[in-house]
């Protein structure tokens, strides 16, 4: 059986003066988790933990996100995080130091249950 994306939320955080890759990307994380409501899982009575979510964070350096802990703030499903090159770094020419803007990418991924519901009329 294969899957389904049933959601993608996007969001943004920053950290402005503590250059913290990961405090921005849990910012992002969690401006996206507040766009979303999602009540499919009680109407229909799937288990949120089959649910697979794959979030990805973009900033100007990777290597700087802790994606373990990232990860830790996502409240349903099994998920894996990854730090991808984007977001940007805003020069700060007053302290020489960049601020830190952060994007984030939710996906969740169900298994197709396609043949377990019907639409009535």
């Amino acid at each position: 059986m294969g899957e389904k994306r049933i959601i993608l939320e996007m969001g943004t955080g920053n950290d402005l003066y503590g250059q913290d890759y990961t405090k921005a990307a849990r910012r992002a994380v969690q401006d996206a988790l507040h766009h979303s409501s999602i009540t499919l899982f009680a109407k229909l009575g799937v288990d949120h933990s089959k649910m697979r979510v794959a979030v990805t964070i973009a900033v100007q350096q990777p290597d700087l996100v802790d994606c373990d802990l990232v990860a830790q703030d996502l409240p349903r499903g099994c998920a894996s995080v990854r730090a991808v090159k984007g977001g940007l770094d805003v020069a700060d020419a007053g302290s020489g130091s960049p601020h830190v803007v952060a994007t984030a990418a939710i996906e969740a991924w169900l298994p197709d249950l396609a043949a377990h519901y019907r639409l009535s009329s």
